[in-house]
């Protein structure tokens, strides 16, 4: 039971609804390359754990916490609206308070998922939107 799980749960999520999607979108995920075509608004996935705590006397409980964040990559130039209307597709798709599971372990959504400033960056811009989450084993 690791952050690796909590990835593993997150991304598997973000990738079904990302196929599913009309245009789908691609997924650049942590430590695997993705060369975007020219135009081509894309996601890019990160899971960004923080502590990891013990909050029994026998040490047997362990909470791992942390941030999962999608950035969606629009073409620089084309306004503000695509990005932000994909990010609210995101808000709907990890609401608060729900939990997911996989090899026994379950995380919750803890934070609405909330999007950072937008981010110009040579011929795209970017938004960054995030929400905290929370796993405990026993």
């Amino acid at each position: 039971m690791s952050h690796r799980t909590i990835r593993q749960i997150y991304e598997a999520r973000l990738a079904a609804w990302a196929a599913a999607r009309t245009p789908a979108l691609r997924i650049a995920y942590q430590g695997v390359p993705l060369t975007p075509n020219d135009g081509e608004t894309y996601l890019a996935a990160f899971t960004l754990p923080a502590g990891t705590s013990s909050e029994t006397l026998g040490g047997d409980h362990r909470a791992f916490t942390g941030l999962f964040q999608v950035s969606v990559v629009t073409p620089a130039g084309a306004g503000t609206g695509k990005a932000e209307g994909i990010v609210d597709e995101l808000a709907a798709l990890f609401p608060l308070n729900d939990r997911y599971a996989k090899a026994g372990l379950t995380v919750m959504t803890l934070t609405p998922l909330e999007p950072g400033p937008g981010v110009p960056e040579g011929n795209t811009w970017t938004i960054a939107a995030s929400f905290q989450y929370r796993a405990d084993t026993d």
